[in-house]
């Protein structure tokens, strides 16, 4: 088992930046990746980005590319996602999710998933 808690959400101004962590703890070691993914009201849950953990290939839609950065530390084993030149279409709530194979872009692929952070941007 993997548990995954996400911290970092809250409301921002369109145009500002938040930075999303993830903690990742218990049988981390066997993790392939870990990604994030969000859910805006009424919408299904989608792919924003995703990191293999031990050689560090990046994944982004391109919804977010040029905006928005994943990073993962190793020795902490958290995830980050660092969000700049928010839009009022990426209000969502943003999930933390670890996956034990790939492919690391499909969400279907994803056995761990923390809570869920809301983020909000206001126009």
């Amino acid at each position: 088992q993997v548990q995954l808690v996400e911290s970092g959400g809250g409301l921002v101004q369109a145009g500002g930046s938040l930075r999303l962590s993830c903690a990742a703890s218990g049988r981390t070691a066997s993790t392939y990746a870990m990604g994030w993914f969000r859910q805006a009201p009424g919408k299904e849950r989608e792919f924003v980005a995703a990191i293999t953990w031990n050689s560090g290939t990046i994944y982004r839609a391109d919804s977010v590319k040029g905006r928005f950065t994943i990073s993962r530390d190793v020795a902490t084993t958290t995830l980050y996602l660092q969000m700049s030149s928010l839009k009022p279409e990426d209000t969502a709530v943003y999930y933390c999710a670890a996956t034990l194979r790939p492919p690391i872009t499909t969400i279907t692929q994803y056995e761990y998933w923390g809570q869920g952070t809301q983020v909000t941007v206001s126009s």
